[in-house]
Parts: structure tokens; C-alpha cells; sequence
């Protein structure tokens, strides 16, 4: 052979690398691709996290607009053996869909943007809700006429491809989830009623992930999954708190004492609270359990000098309900938790203020005595008005609204 040439096609952007080999001979040409897989952005991540043998991109690769779309510097996950991350990556290579589950702060979006990152996919992200119309899942048509369409969310990922991330999954109207069904099984397209019934075939590299917190009376607005659009989701995952009772995870601690810059003790009694409070929401004794970032919260407000206990009363009392008596609940978890830790704050606030000097607090005592020992002083009754025996009420039947009166 002769007439050898090398043709080099490299394109940073792509997932893979391209070299041309061509060969010329007498009326015969063969050309030769060899292809490398691009490597990972975050490859240290992808090897950490196990999902190396998941290739989700599969080949494709998304104009700059979409490419917009996809994460980046997501933080890590701090993974105690649930492997969410590989949990989540596998379902979507094996499946296309998976369901997280799990209460509020327990890192279920946090973790979906990762799987997105580390995956090289956009993510298409919509927080279901009563007030979500089909329109702007969709798409309509803009102005008069049918010229001017605009897609929504679901069809734009329909076209394209990514991640569509469902997020409160459960507050989802059913007609929405309804005409998700044939997306989602071996159909694999969507009927656009909107635009003359057009079919949308789904994107080979389109993924589903919907998220929802349990349903309970709690979070308002949750109600049961379809049961045709439940069994289309083959795989569940299910979220829980990383400190929870007498588990207490050292990362948590690490993680308040890093984002709040506080003392390694008063991290621990953070948690610790947290833990206790969590315990008691899964056995349905509170509404609500703190996530990491309600405590992070709590600390932030310590670390600028203000005590823990008063600091509680602006943070994780106030915010896990309104009534008083799961308040007063909460109060006794933070007090027991930092009169026991030996923590160095010394205000500590009662139900309605903090607690006063003892000057004060004398004063205070006296004030209290001297209104004990006051003599009640009767209220005044006075004698309403009383009607004439001489007067009385005729009704004289013209009309339901209007009534005479007349003396005898």
C-alpha cells in the first residue's frame, strides 16, 4: 500500500476520542477509527463512588446550550455504606428510572445532582406541585394561532435528553403523572395532545428520577402515588438521617464544626439534639425532624456568641412547629442535651424569656407577691336594656326581608 495518511479529530467537549487512520491503494480505501473514551471530569469521585462500569452517557454528546445545564462542583456526599450514588447510577443503566424516598434534608436532590455530574448529563429539574399545570410541564402555544410553540420541561427533556428530576413527586397532579405512563414503560414516547397528538419518541440517553418525602399528614399536599405510575419505577431507594437516637455519625459532627465554625462540643450537642428530635419524629411523636442544614443554622447563630439554648428558640423550636406544647417538647430535648454536656453557655431561656439576674429576678418575685396579695376587685355589672311590655314584634308577611312593627 501506499499514499498512507493520519487524520487526527479531537474535540475536548466530546466523551470520546477520535483518531482517523486512512489507507489508500489502488482504487481501495479503508479507514480505521479508533475510539478512547474521554476520561471524567471528577474522576477521583467516579472511583470513590464506584461507578466507573456505568457508562450513562453512552456516546452522546449535547450542544453548549445543554451542556449549560449540567452540574458542576457538586459537593461529596458524605456515604456511611449506603452507596446511594452507586445505587442510583446502576438503576438508571439498568432501568433508565428509580424512586428516591426519604424525609426533608436527608440529601436526596444533592445526591441527584451528583449522579448528574459525575454521568456528564443535564438535568431537567421541576418541583411538582397543585399549582404545576400541564401547560408548563408541556408547552403551549405563544400569541394567536398555532405558529409560536414553545416546549415545555418534560418535552424539552423528551428531545434532548438528561435527567429529569421529578422533585415532591408525590404533590404531583395525577393527570401529569398519568400521561408520564407511556414514557416510562416500553412505549418509550410521549403523545403531545397539545400540538395535534405529535409523538415524541423518548431520548436514548433520557433518564427519570422522581423524589418525594413520605406521605403522612406532615407535609402537606402529599398523597398517594398512582399505581400505574408507581410500578413503572423498578427500583426504590430509601433516605434516612445520618445521626439518628443514640447514632451519632462523627461526619455530621465534622460538618456542623466546619460550616458554622464552632467548637467540637457544641457540634456534638448540635447532633446529639438533632439525633434525639429525629427518633422522636420516625415514631410519630413530633411533626418534623431537623435536617443537617437546620442545624448548621442553629450553629451558625451560636458561633456569633449567642447561647445554645437561645439560640434553639430562634432555630429548631420555632421551626419544628407552631404549637406550643411540641414546642415545650423540643425545649426539653436542647436543655437535657447541653445541661449534661457540659457546655460552657450560661443563659438559658424559659418558655417565654431569658433567664434573669438574681437582682432581677428578685424584684421580679416581689412584684409577683404584692398582685398576690391584692384584693380582687369585683367587676362591675351593668343592667342591660330591657324591652317595653308594651311593644311587640308583628311580622305583617309582605316580603321575607321586611318586617313591620306595630303597637298594641
Amino acid at each position: 500500500m501506499s499514499g498512507l495518511s493520519e487524520t487526527h479529530t479531537a474535540t475536548p467537549e466530546k466523551p470520546k476520542e477520535r483518531k482517523t487512520h486512512t489507507a489508500e491503494s489502488t482504487g481501495v480505501r479503508l479507514n480505521v477509527t479508533i475510539s478512547k473514551k474521554k476520561q471524567a471530569e471528577r474522576p477521583e469521585l467516579v472511583e470513590k463512588y464506584d461507578v466507573e462500569n456505568y457508562d450513562l452517557i453512552q456516546g452522546h454528546t449535547f450542544d453548549d446550550k445543554l451542556r449549560a445545564l449540567i452540574p458542576r462542583g457538586t459537593p461529596e456526599y458524605l456515604d456511611h455504606g449506603e452507596k446511594y450514588v452507586e445505587r442510583i447510577t446502576r438503576a438508571l443503566y439498568h432501568f433508565k428510572q428509580c424512586a428516591l424516598i426519604g424525609p426533608s434534608g436527608t440529601g436526596k436532590t444533592h445526591i441527584v445532582y451528583l449522579v448528574a455530574e459525575l454521568s456528564g448529563l443535564p438535568i431537567w429539574e421541576i418541583n411538582c406541585g397543585l399549582q404545576t399545570s400541564a401547560y408548563d410541564l408541556f408547552g403551549r402555544y405563544v400569541g394567536l394561532g398555532k405558529e409560536n410553540w414553545i416546549d415545555g420541561q418534560i418535552v424539552s427533556w423528551c428531545r434532548y435528553g438528561g435527567v429529569l428530576y421529578l422533585d415532591e413527586a408525590n404533590m404531583m397532579k395525577q393527570d401529569v403523572a398519568t400521561r408520564l405512563n407511556p414514557v416510562l414503560d416500553t412505549r418509550g414516547h410521549l403523545v403531545l395532545t397539545e400540538k395535534d397528538n405529535e409523538i415524541i419518541p423518548r431520548h436514548p440517553v433520557g433518564y427519570v428520577i422522581i423524589s418525594m418525602n413520605p406521605y403522612s399528614a406532615e407535609f402537606a399536599g402529599t398523597k398517594p402515588l398512582n399505581a400505574a405510575f408507581r410500578r413503572r419505577l423498578s427500583v426504590w431507594i430509601d433516605f434516612d438521617y445520618l445521626s439518628v437516637g443514640s447514632k451519632i455519625a462523627d461526619d455530621e459532627i465534622a460538618l456542623v464544626e466546619k460550616k458554622a465554625k464552632v467548637s467540637k462540643e457544641i457540634a456534638t450537642g448540635i447532633i446529639r439534639v438533632g439525633a434525639e428530635l429525629r427518633r422522636q419524629y420516625k415514631a410519630n411523636e413530633l411533626p418534623y425532624g431537623p435536617s443537617v442544614g437546620d442545624l448548621v443554622n442553629w450553629a451558625l447563630l451560636v458561633s456569633d456568641g449567642v447561647a445554645p439554648e437561645v439560640a434553639a428558640e430562634e432555630t429548631v423550636i420555632a421551626m419544628t412547629s407552631d404549637n406550643a406544647e411540641v414546642q415545650d417538647t423540643v425545649r426539653r430535648v436542647v436543655r437535657m442535651i447541653f445541661s449534661t454536656s457540659g457546655s460552657p453557655s450560661k443563659v438559658v431561656k424559659d418558655e417565654r424569656s431569658v433567664q434573669l439576674p438574681k437582682e432581677d429576678q428578685q424584684q421580679q418575685k416581689k412584684k409577683e407577691e404584692d398582685q398576690v396579695q391584692e384584693e380582687p376587685v369585683a367587676p362591675k355589672i351593668i343592667e342591660r336594656p330591657r324591652y317595653s311590655s308594651s311593644t311587640t314584634i308583628v311580622d305583617s308577611g309582605d316580603s321575607d326581608f321586611s318586617f313591620g312593627g306595630s303597637e298594641i
